[in-house]
């Protein structure tokens, strides 16, 4: 089985297979904990969780990470706003976040771990970086500075890039690229804001070394696909990108998957700014497979533009193919379209996925065939097909997580 996608770094696709005896290992960038998961989050995690159940379905074991970012600047604020700690505020978000990714049917990943317990992992590759002579220290903070010539191996940075970016704190855009590479390794603070012994006294380890010390953890660098949303390409991804190449002198990742925005009003949906609807808000209006159904219509790399009467329109679209579909299976008539006509729809979706996570084609798929079920409003199955087209249709839902049936 082969997954071909588009990889963000060299710009072409290129087909994803896992390596010999082993899972494929997939580390998808997680949310940090401070404040409601917003749809644009959601979109993100439904593609890679597409991804997953693509393999998965064909019998490709995956080894799924992501992250939880429990510690960092803005948890601080939002803790200091409530009168709570910042490890409170985490906990809370972060079981509110799995609630949404569950309440979604979104597979939970093999592994979900926290920042806060990778600390001493972190701290070491904090020290692995001093060594190579490239950390400079600026007033509260040290910085890793990246070879001035950029690497062939990792994304060009621009302006267009920063102007989306999700930045670390006290990482704005700077004029020259040779300092628009550098990143956070260590910052100096003292309790009750997060704090650990570490290599430049207490302080909090930089954002970016997270993902790399628990992708080195779990899946090895590199691992086989890496991705989140677009505005993580800089400076996170980057900086990862960088860490592994000056570290293990190879990149983070042999394959980087991105998915587009959702927009409200023309911009970016995001936290920081509160423009966006939630995913409670949203699952308020419609269930989950309609929210499903909506978000994955558009590809993967098309922008999205939040539209409300739009996704209660999608919702009721779904909850029509599933009539169709229930007549069909139901009905005591024999019509024209067979069992192979489930089988078909089940192997057309199978190759629309692996052809680079087609879902838009996978979704045109199904509302074609509901529309041929309703043109002959008689028609049925035999009963003797219907436990081989449900099964077929089960393939269906297995590898988008949406009930047809």
């Amino acid at each position: 089985m082969v997954l071909r996608v588009f990889d963000t770094l060299s710009g072409r696709i290129h087909p994803v297979r896992r390596r010999p005896s082993r899972p494929l290992g997939m580390y998808v960038c997680g949310p940090t904990v401070y404040a409601p998961a917003h749809v644009g989050h959601a979109r993100t995690y439904l593609y890679f969780d597409v991804v997953r159940r693509a393999f998965e379905a064909d019998g490709v074991p995956v080894r799924h990470v992501m992250n939880i970012t429990d510690f960092e600047e803005k948890i601080d604020r939002r803790a200091a706003l409530l009168g709570t700690s910042w490890r409170t505020l985490a906990r809370r978000e972060e079981a509110a976040f799995l609630r949404d990714l569950d309440a979604l049917g979104i597979l939970r990943p093999t592994y979900l771990p926290r920042a806060s317990d990778f600390i001493p992992r972190m701290v070491q590759v904090a020290a692995r970086l001093e060594r190579t002579g490239r950390v400079r220290h600026d007033g509260e903070a040290w910085y890793y500075r990246p070879p001035d010539r950029p690497r062939e191996e990792n994304f060009p940075v621009s302006t267009e890039l920063a102007e989306h970016a999700v930045l670390e704190p006290g990482h704005p855009f700077p004029d020259r690229e040779s300092v628009a590479s550098e990143f956070m390794v260590w910052k100096r603070q003292e309790p009750p804001l997060p704090s650990w012994r570490g290599p430049y006294g207490p302080g909090m380890p930089g954002w970016h070394l997270e993902c790399y010390a628990m992708a080195r953890h779990y899946l090895g660098v590199p691992v086989d696909l890496h991705g989140g949303g677009l505005d993580l390409v800089y400076p996170h991804h980057h900086a990862e990108n960088e860490i592994a190449l000056a570290l293990d002198g190879r990149p983070f990742s042999r394959f980087f998957l991105h998915t587009a925005f959702v927009l409200q009003d023309g911009r970016k949906m995001s936290k920081s700014t509160q423009n966006l609807v939630s995913i409670r808000e949203a699952l308020r209006d419609a269930e989950a497979p309609g929210l499903r159904w909506y978000l994955l219509t558009p590809r993967y790399s098309e922008r999205l533009e939040w539209d409300g009467d739009a996704y209660c329109s999608a919702a009721l679209e779904l909850a029509g193919v599933r009539r169709s579909i229930g007549a069909w299976l139901g009905s005591s008539r024999r019509g024209p379209l067979g069992v192979r006509t489930a089988q078909a729809l089940a192997e057309g979706v199978r190759q629309d996925l692996l052809d680079n996570l087609g879902t838009d084609r996978a979704i045109a798929r199904i509302r074609a065939f509901a529309r041929s079920l309703d043109a002959d409003p008689r028609g049925g199955i035999a009963r003797g097909d219907r436990r081989a087209a449900s099964h077929a249709l089960a393939e269906v839902e297995t590898r988008l997580g949406i009930r047809l049936r």
